[in-house]
């Protein structure tokens, strides 16, 4: 049991462990005092041990604050990657936008500016090089130099500013223009400009005429001229004249620039062609060099050649090559004379002495032809013996997604005869088509009741598919038209007539008469496209209600 000391207020002394440690001699001071060192120890312990743990706290939070920051900076570095990515696709687009507009032939002008300065091959820059860029600008109206304006701004930031003189100079080209389009429109309607023009209109093609032909060194002589005199005002200087005119000059300033420019692209380009042109003649005189030692023989490969034997053996070699042509020209004329002397059959003419009527064929097509007519002989492709390229190629595009339940449906109607006006210009003929008709079952409550699954109720035709062939169709822009009319001893059926124009005749085919359903979600098509003309349509859909 537990024993309290007999004074509550005093100290307890564990006097078992002082025994253990011996410590039992010990004086109450000496016992205090070692108490209050161990004590300074533990504090002193106790404060090491914190400083650890703030030096701890304070590494892990450096080393969080580190990664945190390399990990903005990582994603800040792909971003700027998916930035400048996203720029490039940008212009990668807007210039194959612009090839696209340009091959259809509906080139816009920042189309033709910006494939100005693209990089392309010789052939295709020199093509498009022809011309000074502003030549681009003639005939544009007040909303094409605005449109102009913003697609130029837009294709200075896609190039990061890499052509920022070209497109700079452009654009004060364009705003000159586009402020000469709104003072006209203006004076037209009889309404004063925003500002003082300060010069007259019948000094200002005199104006247009002292800045025109002159080089840009002329030009920038020119405006310092100006610019002094505005800095200097003397007694009775008209300076809204000057100013004016040195505003116009920036505009002439900017051709001058582009006109030096497009000359430098010129020389250029003739150099590359020069270029190319020697290293051709290099490549023919190689070439003629290593024929030549062939056709002499080995004998003399191993002698010192000198640069006179050389030049010489070069000038025989070329007086050689003439002699050759010229021998197999006197061959062919002895040929051609032998021929007339001959009196061979048929006679040889020259494509100027035939009659324009008369067909002209190629060995191409009478190969073509005798290979359709072995393949004849032979059974083979008789389907489409008679079909050309075009069209076994617009009948493959029109058997494209043909199910189960369709069928080819051929069944043409006799078309009263007529009298066509081009018949004297081109030979009229029928054209080629591919129909499909539609059939399936209609499960109304009689057929629900009499019929079923395994013992299904008879077909009906639920639509057809036209697709008529115009490949040779004269004028492409008029679409064919149809017509549908009833016929006059059955109204059951009707005649479905297709008209398409030169060299085509109409072309009719009976169909079941029934009423159409003309939503393009029940499979409605009627278009024009890729020379097919397309009719798909499905009958509507009775309900029996009670």
């Amino acid at each position: 049991m537990w024993e309290e000391p007999d004074q509550p207020t005093s100290t307890f002394v564990w006097q078992k462990k002082l025994e253990k440690h011996g410590l039992k001699n010990l004086s109450r001071k000496e016992l205090e005092a070692l108490n209050r060192r161990k004590q300074q120890e533990n504090m002193i312990e106790l404060e090491k041990l914190k400083k650890r743990r703030q030096e701890r706290e304070h590494a892990r939070q450096q080393h969080e604050d580190d990664m945190c920051l390399m990990q903005r900076s990582k994603e800040a570095a792909q971003f700027d990657e998916w930035q400048r990515q996203e720029e490039c696709f940008h212009l990668e687009q807007a210039k194959l936008r612009s090839k696209i507009r340009i091959q259809d032939g509906r080139a816009k002008p920042i189309d033709l500016l910006a494939q100005y300065i693209s990089e392309k091959s010789l052939e295709e820059s020199i093509e498009m090089q022809m011309h000074e860029p502003y030549h681009y600008l003639n005939g544009l109206g007040l909303d094409d130099f605005e449109d102009l304006l913003a697609d130029i701004r837009v294709y200075n930031e896609l190039e990061k500013c890499q052509n920022a003189d070209y497109w700079s100079d452009l654009t004060i080209i364009v705003e000159d223009e586009l402020q000469k389009l709104r003072k006209a429109e203006a004076e037209k309607q009889r309404m004063a400009p925003g500002r003082r023009e300060g010069i007259h209109q019948s000094v200002a093609k005199d104006v247009t005429q002292i800045f025109k032909g002159k080089s840009s060194s002329q030009l920038e002589e020119l405006k310092r001229k100006i610019e002094d005199k505005i800095a200097s005002p003397q007694d009775g200087l008209d300076i809204g004249y000057w100013e004016s005119l040195l505003s116009q000059l920036k505009a002439h300033m900017a051709r001058a620039r582009l006109r030096d420019r497009h000359q430098e692209n010129l020389r250029n380009k003739l150099e590359l062609l020069k270029q190319e042109q020697e290293m051709n003649i290099k490549k023919e005189e190689l070439d003629e060099q290593e024929a030549g030692p062939s056709g002499a023989g080995p004998s003399r490969k191993d002698e010192p050649v000198d640069e006179t034997s050389r030049d010489s053996s070069s000038h025989s070699g070329n007086e050689q090559v003439k002699d050759e042509e010229n021998a197999e020209n006197d061959l062919l004329h002895e040929c051609f004379e032998l021929y007339l002397k001959g009196g061979y059959e048929p006679k040889l003419f020259s494509e100027k002495d035939l009659d324009p009527s008369v067909e002209l064929t190629t060995e191409e097509k009478v190969e073509e032809d005798l290979d359709q007519l072995r393949q004849k002989v032979l059974g083979i492709n008789q389907e489409d013996d008679t079909l050309s390229k075009d069209e076994l190629i617009l009948r493959k595009e029109a058997k494209r997604g043909m199910n189960d339940d369709e069928a080819e449906f051929s069944v043409e109607s006799r078309v009263d005869s007529q009298v066509y006006l081009w018949s004297d210009k081109y030979r009229p003929r029928k054209p080629r088509y591919f129909n499909r008709v539609h059939t399936g079952f209609e499960w109304n409550k009689y057929n629900q009741t009499h019929y079923d699954m395994d013992n299904p109720p008879p077909k009906i035709v639920q639509g057809y598919k036209f697709n008529i062939f115009y490949p040779d169709l004269i004028n492409k822009n008029t679409t064919p038209q149809y017509f549908l009319t009833p016929c006059a001893d059955n109204p059951d059926f009707a005649t479905l007539r297709f008209h398409a124009g030169p060299p085509y005749e109409d072309i009719a085919f009976k169909i079941v008469n029934r009423e159409w359903e003309f939503s393009y979600k029940r499979g409605f098509r009627c278009q024009f496209h890729n020379n097919i003309f397309q009719l798909w349509f499905h009958f509507k859909r009775y309900r029996y209600r009670r």
